[in-house]
């Protein structure tokens, strides 16, 4: 069963449109780069994202919003724990994120 991974970003309110929109871009361009280190070939099925634009006025600081999918919990824990693209991707957030929060599901498992 497919993993659903979601990705939440409240950025400083010091970092600059530039940064954020750059940022944004690497965050979708992981599902090319990212590469499975058997089949050395992308492994994400798909990433979307973007600024959060929900009139509810309940997200608590939350600006941007990605989901990434991926076909197994297998290809979603070497994304989360090993793979360099993503470890990179995280360390070139220091700085530029005030807060994260990733919340990962199986659709219909209870």
């Amino acid at each position: 069963m497919s993993i659903t991974h979601l990705v939440l970003f409240q950025f400083k309110a010091d970092t600059s449109p530039k940064v954020i929109s750059e940022t944004c871009t690497r965050m979708l361009d992981l599902k090319d780069n990212c590469i499975h280190p058997t089949s050395q070939k992308p492994y994400i099925l798909a990433a979307s994202g973007g600024q959060d634009n929900s009139p509810e006025g309940i997200q608590n600081g939350i600006t941007h919003a990605f989901v990434v999918q991926f076909a197994t919990a297998e290809d979603r824990d070497y994304y989360v724990k090993q793979d360099p693209a993503h470890q990179a991707f995280i360390k070139s957030l220091d700085g530029i994120v005030e807060k994260a929060q990733v919340v990962d599901f199986t659709d219909r498992v209870y």
